[in-house]
């Protein structure tokens, strides 16, 4: 009854429910049902509930796992993981908690021996099932699919199990999906059980302090971690700082754009940037650090123990006060060769601080973000000057500018002095029809140079 409960979405059972199951309410009325008056009928009858919905899909699991005719039990656990809305998620999950032989223990002196036949069987299920799902996660529905299995490991508590079906996954993305601090709990066992973790994608998931609390332990585990997009604010981080801080940490592109990170936040990170030797991305991008929280960043990059390569500081509130500490750092960290400034007030003097640096023979910048900055035809020069001297620049974003027609012989010299560069972006700025067009004109004896204006 309860099974069927659960299978038609159904809570309230009248006499005749428990007459087809040949059921007594006075035999039940002390734990597993209630007496409710049913209002909705003239005769004032009486009908049952079960005391909470959880007991009812326990009682359910424990029917269907003494089935005496679980032949076809594979084929019912398969069906009812794929029914799409949700009926069954609470029921698998006590389903494959009752495959645990210390959990089956308790309950067989009043329900008598499990069949060992069943047991094997959901084991051998769920272990298919996670193998199954982890390369299925494309979809919504295939990240709810996979979430659902580690739900099932976790109830399980199935060390071995756990180990057979996750040892060997590499990738786990849930992005977009929102995450309670349970799924974050049950996700941080299951990375327990990934010997070969390396991507670990939970971007704008929801994710908040506290279920970066309970994902703390396995953080550390993986080399690209993406956290982007969550609600983490400075504690949050502070949680990440120490996965950072671990002896066995392996994380090598960190994502945290848009966590609500802010300058108070920034000295706990900064400090575990300085001690570790395995970062080379990092993305601060759309966090309110100010001209200090950049600073503290800039202070981590002036250490010779940092390895950072590629760093997105987009729209973090620097000004061209902070832009004299960044390009201090730049002058003295040559490991530097991606790094995004986009949408900050950086205006012609930040960028003129920030072209001495990028004249330093030791930078290795590639990839420069500069857009939307306050850049005008003065500082064009100042950079354009600063970049024509160095051979390793790839691309260049200098979109949504005040740059006009005046920049163009500027501009004309810098992508005719580097052969390296391969792409400039230069739209939304002040530029003629003639102007647009010279400069488009430079890519005909360069078939591998873009110029987008």
């Amino acid at each position: 009854m309860a099974f069927k409960g659960v299978s038609e979405e159904k809570i309230v059972f009248t006499d005749g429910d428990l007459i087809n199951y040949n059921l007594r309410p006075s035999q039940f009325l002390s734990g597993f049902l209630m007496e409710l008056l049913d209002r909705d009928d003239s005769a004032r009858s009486v009908v049952y509930t079960f005391p909470h919905l959880t007991i009812q899909e326990f009682v359910a699991a424990v029917a269907q796992f003494l089935n005496p005719h679980s032949g076809n039990i594979l084929k019912f656990l398969t069906g009812a993981h794929n029914t799409t809305d949700g009926r069954y998620e609470v029921f698998l999950r006590f389903v494959a908690g009752l495959s645990n032989p210390m959990t089956a223990r308790g309950l067989e002196e009043f329900l008598g021996p499990f069949p060992h036949e069943t047991t094997c069987r959901v084991i051998d299920w769920v272990k298919e099932e996670v193998k199954r799902q982890t390369g299925n996660t494309e979809s919504e529905a295939g990240k709810r699919s996979l979430l659902n299995t580690m739900h099932y490991l976790f109830e399980s508590q199935n060390h071995g199990l756990a180990q057979a079906a996750l040892e060997s996954v590499e990738t786990l993305s849930f992005s977009g999906m929102t995450l309670t601090p349970i799924d974050c709990a049950v996700l941080s066992h299951a990375i327990g059980h990934c010997d070969t973790i390396k991507y670990l994608d939970l971007g704008n998931c929801h994710v908040q302090c506290e279920g970066i609390q309970r994902l703390g332990p396995g953080l550390h585990k993986c080399q690209e971690l993406r956290l982007g997009w969550n609600e983490l604010g400075d504690a949050g981080v502070k949680l990440v700082s120490a996965a950072l801080r671990n002896p066995g940490c392996k994380i090598q592109k960190l994502r945290l754009g848009n966590v609500g990170l802010t300058d108070s936040g920034a000295e706990d990170l900064v400090s575990a940037l300085s001690t570790n030797p395995s970062l080379t991305e990092l993305d601060l991008s759309e966090n309110n650090l100010g001209d200090s929280g950049v600073k503290l960043v800039s202070a981590a990059l002036s250490n010779p123990e940092c390895k950072i390569q590629k760093l997105w500081l987009d729209h973090v509130c620097l000004t061209n006060s902070g832009a004299e500490d960044l390009a201090s750092a730049l002058t003295t960290n040559p490991s530097l060769t991606e790094l995004d400034l986009s949408d900050n007030k950086l205006g012609d003097s930040g960028v003129k601080l920030l072209s001495a640096a990028l004249r330093n023979p030791e930078c290795k910048i590639q990839k420069l973000g500069l857009y939307d900055v306050g850049l005008t035809d003065s500082g064009a020069e100042d950079i354009v000057s600063a970049l024509s001297t160095n051979p390793s620049l790839t691309e260049l974003n200098l979109r949504s500018n005040s740059l006009t027609d005046r920049s163009v012989p500027a501009l004309r010299r810098l992508i005719l002095t580097l052969p390296s560069l391969e792409r400039i972006e230069l739209g939304h700025n002040w530029f003629t029809e003639t102007g647009g067009k010279e400069l488009r004109s430079l890519q005909e004896p360069r078939p591998g140079l873009r110029v987008s204006v």
